[in-house]
């Protein structure tokens, strides 16, 4: 498959090099691994502040591709739909996928050797098995109430 990010022509290792905030608009999309795991609905304990991950799919997200069908536009959409953004990433670090590159950066840790950036292939996510391709629900088939039963265990 395609890459659907276009990581031509990158600076070097850029994520190692350069702070978020002065990412070129073009690095900072290119930071997404393709996963899909931000695109899971989440609950939150309102006392604890835990959050935890379903296998419930934002009715955007293509199980297939693990990409939003309408990324341009998400927001209009889907207006909880949240835009990462280096200025916004301080507030929502704590409820991304704890494989995900913008949440590793902002921590300092280093990326996966299956990351894209790495790896050089957009498919190395899905062959590495981090990522959701196959095993989603849409977020159409489960009532709200009832998504606590399809919580996911294990870390996402």
């Amino acid at each position: 498959m395609k890459d659907p990010i276009n990581r031509d022509g990158l600076r070097p290792k850029f994520w190692e090099r350069v702070p978020m905030k002065n990412m070129a608009p073009r690095e900072w999309e290119a930071l997404c691994d393709g996963c899909g795991k931000c695109c899971l609905n989440k609950l939150e304990d309102a006392d604890t502040g835990e959050v935890v991950f379903t296998r419930i799919a934002c009715r955007l997200l293509d199980d297939e591709t693990c990409r939003c069908a309408h990324y341009e536009v998400r927001k209009t959409i889907v207006p909880e739909c949240v835009v990462l953004k280096p200025g916004t990433i301080a507030e929502v670090a704590y409820w991304m996928p704890a494989t995900c590159a913008y949440r590793l950066i902002y921590e300092g840790k280093p990326l996966y050797d299956w990351h894209p950036l790495i790896s050089g292939d957009p498919e190395s996510v899905h062959r590495a098995g981090v990522s959701v391709r196959g095993w989603t629900v849409p977020e159409f088939d489960v009532p709200e109430e009832d998504w606590e039963d399809y919580v996911i265990d294990e870390e996402i």
